[in-house]
């Protein structure tokens, strides 16, 4: 049956879930985070497989971001591992409106004084509106070897042309399609990039296009809508990051409106044949599969 885990007693020593998936052409859209409330917390240390809980961050802090309910945490640093003086903090609420925040702490302890009930909310924060494009690309080989090989050249590259928007990441799900980036604030979430790729990717995004090639859906979007959105990108051929709107679910039926009309866009969801999700997980398990069966253009 599919929906059961079930381990692999042989496991070829040199297997890569990122180079399985591509030969399996297996799809991504679907695959972006759909949490809504991120913070993000600069910390240069080793980062082991549970980034935070295994890092040196001071216990208490350590228990403070594990505490923290509706929120993603992300340990973040810049590609080479310089950091400071002080901590980078980013705090992001994603979604039909996305808006990015950002300060930098005397000490990592300040992050007791978060407002998380106006984050989670989507509410205005005591903090600096953060504007300009965020690259963050996951490299964290602890948690998944193809992260660290696939990813670190990407942010490499990201970061010799925006140093000051590019960041290394913990883990963004979907090791498989690396390398992966969450692009801010637009949300968008990116897979399959070399450092080639990533540059032109980034490049679209910086000129407000949805890379819709590489594009896994947009994280804090059900991933129902992230389909509905990137099928009708491809089939209206609207690249434009504020293209679409709405995004509401009802069941199997997304509605997504443009400038002059609403798409309701059928997606049915069914499981994989179960697979390994990462390098180091010998455990294969289904994936979700999604696929598009209809949609229809409503006059408004």
């Amino acid at each position: 049956m599919l929906g059961h885990n079930r381990r692999v007693s042989t496991a070829p020593p040199d297997f890569r879930c990122a180079a399985a998936s591509l030969t399996d052409d297996e799809p991504m859209a679907g695959t972006a985070p759909t949490d809504v409330a991120w913070l993000l917390v600069e910390h240069a240390g080793s980062w082991g497989r549970q980034a935070v809980a295994e890092s040196r961050l001071p216990e208490e802090v350590r228990d403070f971001l594990a505490g923290l309910d509706g929120v993603r945490v992300q340990l973040i640093r810049r590609h080479g591992g310089v950091s400071g003086p002080g901590v980078r903090v980013f705090a992001a609420h994603l979604g039909a409106t996305a808006r990015v925040w950002t300060t930098v702490l005397p000490d990592v302890r300040e992050l007791f004084d978060l407002d998380v009930a106006a984050l989670v909310a989507g509410a205005d924060l005591d903090l600096t509106p953060h504007d300009a494009p965020l690259w963050l690309v996951c490299t964290n080989g602890r948690r998944d070897l193809c992260c660290a090989a696939l990813g670190r050249p990407v942010a490499s590259d990201l970061a010799a042309r925006w140093p000051e928007a590019t960041w290394e990441t913990t883990h963004l799900g979907g090791h498989r399609f690396s390398g992966t980036l969450l692009a801010l604030p637009t949300g968008v979430a990116l897979g399959r990039l070399d450092p080639q790729s990533a540059v032109a990717a980034c490049h679209d995004l910086e000129a407000g296009r949805v890379p819709v090639a590489h594009s896994r859906g947009r994280a804090g979007l059900a991933p129902r809508a992230q389909v509905a959105d990137l099928h009708l990108r491809r089939e209206l051929d609207l690249v434009g990051t504020g293209a679409l709107t709405g995004h509401r679910v009802e069941g199997d039926d997304v509605a997504v409106s443009t400038g002059d009309a609403t798409y309701v866009v059928q997606v049915t969801e069914s499981l994989g044949q179960p697979r390994r999700q990462s390098c180091a997980d010998l455990k294969t398990k289904p994936a979700g599969v999604y696929r598009v069966v209809a949609w229809v253009r409503q006059e408004r």
